[in-house]
Order: C-alpha cells, then sequence, then structure tokens
C-alpha cells in the first residue's frame, strides 16, 4: 500500500477545543497525508495490517482493506448509489463523492477535505453488509467533514439520502478508537449479513515525525428499520 503523507496539517483539534483530545478511524476511517490535487488534508483510514500478498502501508496512507470479495458480490443494485449523509448530533451535512482504491490498493480519500465520500468497494448503506463512509478530521485550512466524530453516542441518528430518492436511517450501537498499528480490518470490512454502516476518521494523537493520526474512529451503526 502507498500514498505517504509528505506534509503535517497544521491545524489541530486541541487548538481549537481546549482540553480536548482527538481521538480516530480509521478508518476512513479515513481512517483520515496529501491528497491527489489537495493542500495536504490529514490522513483517515489507514489499513495497519499487511496481508502475505500485500504491501505493508507506508506511515500516513489511506489504505482501509484491499476491497474483501465477498462484500464487493454484495448485490446492491448496479444503478443505486449513496448522494448524501446527515448526522444531525453533531452537525454533519454532506454530499457523498465516490471513492475507490488506486493500482496499488490504496483508498483514494475524499477531496475536498470537508466532504465525505463513499467506498465503492462495498454496499450502498441501506444493502445487506458494511457500507463505509469516510471523511476527513481536519487538515492545515481547518475542521474537516467529521472533526467531531468522535461526540457521536449509541442511539444517535444517521440519515443516508440514495440516488433514487430514499433515505436510509441508521443507529448508531457503538464509537471505538483504534491504534492504526492494531486495526481490525475483518471486524470494519468483513462481510454481515445485517444492513450496517461504518464512519470512519482519524484521531488520536498527531505523530509529527511520522506526520501521521496514530488512531482511527470508527463509528458503527445498523439500519433503523426499513429504507423509506
Amino acid at each position: 500500500m502507498g500514498g505517504a503523507l509528505t506534509d503535517a496539517p497544521t491545524h489541530r483539534r486541541g487548538l481549537l477545543v481546549s482540553g480536548a483530545v482527538l481521538a480516530v478511524l480509521a478508518v476512513l476511517i479515513t481512517s483520515v497525508v496529501v491528497l491527489r490535487g489537495s493542500p495536504a488534508p490529514a490522513e483517515v483510514a489507514n489499513r495497519p495490517a499487511a496481508t502475505p500478498s500485500t504491501p505493508p502501508s507506508a506511515a500516513g496512507s489511506w489504505a482501509p482493506t484491499t476491497p474483501n470479495p465477498e462484500v464487493d458480490q454484495v448485490e446492491s443494485g448496479a444503478a443505486l448509489t449513496p448522494v448524501s449523509v446527515q448526522v444531525p448530533s453533531i452537525g454533519v451535512r454532506s454530499d457523498l463523492l465516490r471513492l475507490d482504491v488506486d493500482d496499488t490498493g490504496v483508498l483514494v480519500p475524499p477531496d475536498p477535505y470537508d466532504v465525505a465520500g463513499w467506498f465503492t468497494g462495498g454496499p450502498v448503506p441501506g444493502e445487506v453488509g458494511p457500507a463505509i463512509i469516510a471523511g476527513h478530521v481536519d487538515s492545515r485550512a481547518g475542521p474537516g467533514v467529521f472533526f467531531r466524530l468522535e461526540e457521536i453516542r449509541p442511539g444517535d441518528a444517521i440519515l443516508v439520502t440514495r440516488s433514487d430518492g430514499s433515505v436510509a436511517s441508521f443507529s448508531v450501537r457503538r464509537v471505538e478508537s483504534y491504534p492504526k498499528t492494531d486495526f481490525p480490518t475483518e471486524r470494519v470490512y468483513g462481510p454481515t449479513p445485517s444492513h450496517e454502516l461504518r464512519l470512519i476518521t482519524c484521531g488520536g494523537e498527531f505523530d509529527r515525525s511520522r506526520r501521521s493520526y496514530l488512531d482511527n474512529i470508527v463509528v458503527y451503526a445498523v439500519l433503523d428499520g426499513a429504507v423509506t
């Protein structure tokens, strides 16, 4: 996995919110890194553990996982895509970009930093399996789309509007923070029998020597009833 971060963001949550310690995803995380064509926002979803067939990720890279073949085979509808996400409890309302992996298997992150993205290697939100939405926690310019992601609490609502006008409503079950060196890839990206959603970004301490956040915050949510 490539995509190493070559410049550190100068904006830090601790400078804006007194006493607050930033903890993420990612990931993607993450989840949040120099983006392609972007002014060096923070990384999101770093894959911490390489498999024998995949080279290790460079520090600061975006790499949630090589797409799981079982997840990719989920019947999600060829024309159906998510177009926006809302998290009312933390003031998030964002359109959704389409995220994919590059030739080396690294997730290409959202650009700009204040817009979230949907990982096309997984299911559409509202379909069976773990749909993935990732976004930046911050950048040199200021807070990212998922700057307040760690504030989400169980029971909070996440609303994903889809291209057919339907809305998939999810209820948060838990929020976890993982060291990127011990990221539970299978737990986050592996197939599930139910309709689930993950929000991923970066968090924890910022390692200036590696120009990377040390942790990922992952929000786990489940579909709350039927898609309307």
